[in-house]
């Protein structure tokens, strides 16, 4: 059992069992699920459709922290890159045109490319902190974002863009079928390659790495890279669901989610290992408890509070020093009882 509890998913999966029980307690429905026209419907399905974006970036946002990084520019990557697909196909004379779907989806992940090259090239051409390298492009891209929409909500009619966000597949949204996807491929270049292993070599000491032989610079452009089409892919997931680009709103607190996901699910801050499952299950925690937040009706003013307070106490669960301080203070203070009992 104590091997079990020393897994580093065990605490994440225990609070994640514990909302979905929450659920289950206050709506005996929420693991009930429906067919309608072919496709899946309930309460889980819409966690893991609406949650697919954050997932995404999550993954992205993982690789990064996993060098010692950071990137906060990634929910102004997930409004630009909404936004340019929204554009392009909002100019098209026949928005269903599959080949104009095609060039708005690779016109804006080749913009998320770039600017992905843009924070690699900060951090490790300029030799900028990675907190402020993504802090310009977290503050500008939703500049960017607002002026390729220019300032409007631009609201496309296309079923085959729609079909990205909001389209099933074997009775499942798409979106999921787009996560495991991008999840394989990170598992597949991060464990079955070298490339993991350069990741965590270089979030433990970047110097001796390169010493060693590995282009540390190479690997951290690498991995921004990787976190701006993650986030693109997700602007496009999040646009398409509900065809239109806010680029004011769209992706917006994504960046902190992310890194609450990442730290829920194990990866250290300090870098060095990562786990991209366990990012998994913390996106899931986050996107679950946004649900509960909602169905239980709170009150839009304190739904902040309420989140911060749920992840500030998933964080020291899962803190050993923490549990081990717990204990020892139970301990010390039933001693102290039962020294003075006799007395009384």
């Amino acid at each position: 059992m104590k091997g079990i509890m020393k897994h580093h998913l065990f605490y994440p999966l225990v609070v994640l069992g514990v909302l979905l029980l929450f659920n289950f307690i206050y709506s005996p429905d929420f693991f009930s699920l429906e067919m309608r026209n072919g496709q899946l419907y309930g309460s889980l399905i819409d966690i893991l459709n609406f949650g697919a974006p954050l997932i995404l970036v999550s993954i992205g946002m993982t690789l990064v922290i996993a060098t010692k990084g950071i990137d906060l520019s990634v929910g102004s990557i997930v409004a630009i890159s909404g936004a340019m697909a929204c554009l392009t196909i909002s100019q098209g004379t026949d928005q269903n045109a599959f080949s104009l779907v095609l060039t708005a989806i690779g016109t804006a992940l080749l913009l998320s490319i770039v600017l992905g090259v843009w924070n690699g090239f900060l951090v490790t051409g300029a030799g900028i902190q990675p907190i402020i390298a993504t802090l310009i492009l977290m503050v500008a891209g939703r500049g960017i974002a607002q002026l390729i929409t220019d300032g409007q909500i631009i609201t496309v009619v296309s079923s085959n863009y729609q079909f990205l966000g909001s389209g099933s597949l074997f009775s499942l949204p798409f979106s999921i079928f787009v996560v495991l996807i991008v999840l394989l491929v990170a598992t597949l270049l991060t464990r079955k390659t070298a490339l993991g292993l350069f990741i965590e070599s270089v979030g433990n000491n970047p110097e001796a790495s390169r010493l060693s032989g590995i282009k540390s610079s190479m690997v951290i452009f690498v991995v921004y890279i990787f976190c701006g089409l993650c986030a693109g892919i997700a602007g496009l997931l999040l646009s398409s669901n509900v065809a239109s680009a806010d680029g004011n709103n769209a992706g917006l607190w994504y960046e902190l989610d992310a890194i609450l996901a990442v730290v829920i699910g194990g990866t250290s801050l300090n870098g060095g290992r990562f786990f991209l499952m366990g990012t998994i299950i913390g996106a899931l925690i986050i996107q679950t408890l946004t649900t509960t937040i909602y169905m239980t009706g709170v009150s839009p003013e304190i739904t902040l509070v309420v989140k911060a307070c749920v992840v500030l106490a998933v964080c020291l669960i899962q803190s050993e020093s923490f549990r081990k301080s717990f204990v020892k203070r139970k301990t010390t203070r039933a001693s102290v009882d039962k020294e003075v009992m006799p007395y009384l």
